[in-house]
């Protein structure tokens, strides 16, 4: 494996939450373990657009200030029978996103309606590092959202392009999955839409990799990105990555259908 390119960090994105950059293999005992958890993306249709259901986290929690999905830490008890097993993963993370939906928004969605979207894993340097199943469910019309004001401060249902924009305006805070999940659902039309396509296709798994570039910057790459294997974003070829500067988040791909 490449060392990489050599070079001074440049500041970096206010959003940029990957920690050492320097720490790169699962088997160096300062890594944290992974923390399996879920999220679900609800989506519905706005008066012009589709919206998405973003809720704004307490500034003094795990990504505080951030605005997310409804989602969190995937207990022992939503394990079916409490049997905590790779086996019974995907039953575990999708009662996770329902009991964490229940918690944060008040609303309840069957689990049999979400819909595989992605999967996110960090990459070593990240100091909590939540493995995380995102799921899409679509609703239907105007919904009462119970907030508890504690753990969730505000919510909001936003456009994805509407909310990409008030990201790089400073206006809102969002974590590189938020934002690249965000992107994916700016390019659809409506809640339909969103749905049909994440039940044809295969929803894309996200082991990130984050390296500065030679410019300094910061980069999250994923499969694909000439730059992932070797851990260098300045090898020249395809790309699927994030650059991370301090002025605004870049999304480069080249290789998968978004």
């Amino acid at each position: 494996m490449s060392e990489g390119p050599k070079t001074d960090q440049a500041p970096q994105h206010r959003n940029d939450m990957y920690g050492n950059v320097e720490m790169r293999s699962e088997e160096d005992p300062n890594v944290s373990a992974l923390i399996p958890a879920a999220t679900v993306v609800l989506v519905r249709d706005g008066d012009s657009a589709v919206e998405v259901l973003m809720l704004r986290k307490n500034s003094k929690i795990t990504f505080g200030g951030m605005w997310v999905f409804p989602g969190g830490k995937i207990d022992a008890a939503d394990y079916p029978g409490g049997e905590v097993s790779p086996d019974n993963i995907d039953a575990a993370a999708r009662a996770a996103a329902v009991r964490e939906t229940q918690e944060e928004a008040g609303i309840t969605v069957d689990a049999q309606d979400y819909v595989f979207l992605s999967h996110w894993t960090p990459p070593p340097g990240q100091q909590k590092r939540f493995a995380t199943w995102f799921f899409v469910a679509k609703v239907e019309g105007a919904m009462d959202i119970a907030i508890d004001d504690g753990e969730i401060k505000d919510h909001a249902w936003l456009n994805p392009a509407e909310a990409l924009a008030k990201h790089a305006k400073g206006e809102i805070d969002l974590v590189p999955p938020t934002w690249v999940t965000l992107y994916h659902l700016s390019l659809k039309t409506s809640a339909d839409d969103v749905i049909a396509y994440f039940q044809q296709n295969t929803g894309l798994t996200y082991n990130t990799r984050v390296v500065p570039a030679a410019s300094g910057e910061r980069v999250a790459m994923w499969k694909g990105d000439a730059g992932y294997d070797e851990w260098n974003p300045d090898v020249a070829g395809a790309r699927h990555r994030l650059a991370m500067p301090a002025g605004g988040f870049i999304f480069e791909n080249t290789v998968e259908q978004y």
